[in-house]
């Protein structure tokens, strides 16, 4: 499979990257939001630019990975975090599928590809859809669509089929006619970008057909944390990762609950399993041109690289956990 080439960014010849170096890199306080307009505006600008460097950095599947032995690599530790949603929702082999913040479509592809599944994946990013589409045909071996109104249509993967567009995922509950339903909505960490994460619920549950499930991996905050703790490890994370304010696990619950679902499996924190994610992607952004792309962004890109050592403090203080569960219409 060829990989999208990332950015081309000028790098400082004499640009050694070391804990001396990053920690010169400081970072105001966090700014106050503006409104969530901007923040979704800022979000969408992040993934246009930084896609491709996710891609190119970490693969297919822009996601934690469920590592269970310490020899599991990132690749199968991110596939064995998707058979673990398969196996706490009991999602079916060939249902329809919504996957909601679908990155480049690592994901949909493996549920089209493995389990037969038809799925739509939306993000609010015009580049991922590009992407994801670009790795789709090459996986198929097939040419890119003549014209532009093709982009949107489906495409065959196994013995499923996968589907990319460009959609705010709050506008999901009124862009889909009536007689579309979804025997799945999918959604491994989004959630945590949306601002109204009660509408989500809500148009989750609008678009599921009665018996349908919701999956969901996310990041949380710890129950009852004090000031200090809010301070120093989660207004870092939620600073630097484009983040309205997190959530606990219970949250998401009462949220589900409220709009109609019942709870089909209950939150199940795997922050001890996940948390290696983050020491492999410290490692991995140890890289100059990175640095460099980040420093070229101002306080955003600074921000997001300085919060990868936020999540890493998180998970080792328990204050930043990580879950999967399943909700059911």
């Amino acid at each position: 499979m060829a990989t999208p080439a990332a950015p081309q960014t000028t790098t400082p010849n004499d640009l050694i990257v070391t804990s001396e170096t990053i920690n010169a890199y400081t970072i105001p306080e966090p700014e106050p939001f503006v409104s969530f307009a901007a923040l979704k505006d800022r979000i969408r600008h992040h993934y246009e630019l930084a896609s491709d460097y996710y891609y190119s950095l970490w693969g297919e599947h822009i996601h934690h990975g469920y590592f269970l032995t310490p020899n599991d690599t990132k690749e199968k530790a991110q596939l064995q975090l998707i058979e673990l949603l398969l196996e706490k929702s009991g999602l079916p082999a060939g249902s329809k599928v919504l996957d909601v913040g679908c990155g480049i479509g690592g994901t949909s592809r493996y549920l089209a590809k493995e389990k037969g599944c038809s799925v739509t994946g939306i993000t609010i990013s015009e580049r991922q859809v590009e992407i994801a589409r670009k790795l789709t045909l090459e996986e198929n071996g097939t040419s890119p669509p003549v014209s532009a109104s093709s982009n949107e249509a489906s495409m065959h993967l196994g013995k499923g089929s996968v589907q990319f567009i460009e959609l705010d995922a709050e506008k999901m509950g009124d862009y889909f006619p009536a007689e579309e339903r979804f025997d799945c909505v999918w959604i491994s960490e989004a959630m945590s970008h949306l601002p109204n994460k009660e509408l989500f619920f809500r148009n989750t549950e609008k678009l599921l057909v009665t018996g349908g499930k919701l999956v969901v991996a996310d990041w949380f905050k710890s129950e009852g944390l004090g000031e200090k703790e809010m301070k120093d490890d989660i207004s870092p994370i939620e600073d630097g990762m484009l983040l309205p304010p997190l959530c606990t696990q219970a949250d998401y619950v009462r949220f589900a609950e409220q709009a109609g679902l019942k709870v089909h499996a209950a939150p199940f924190d795997i922050s001890k399993q996940v948390s290696k994610t983050w020491d492999i992607s410290w490692t991995l952004i140890q890289n100059p041109a990175l640095w460099a792309f980040a420093v070229a962004q101002g306080r955003d890109g600074l921000a997001f690289m300085q919060a990868f050592r936020a999540m890493r403090r998180g998970f080792a203080n328990g204050t930043f956990r990580y879950a999967v569960m399943a909700f059911q219409k």
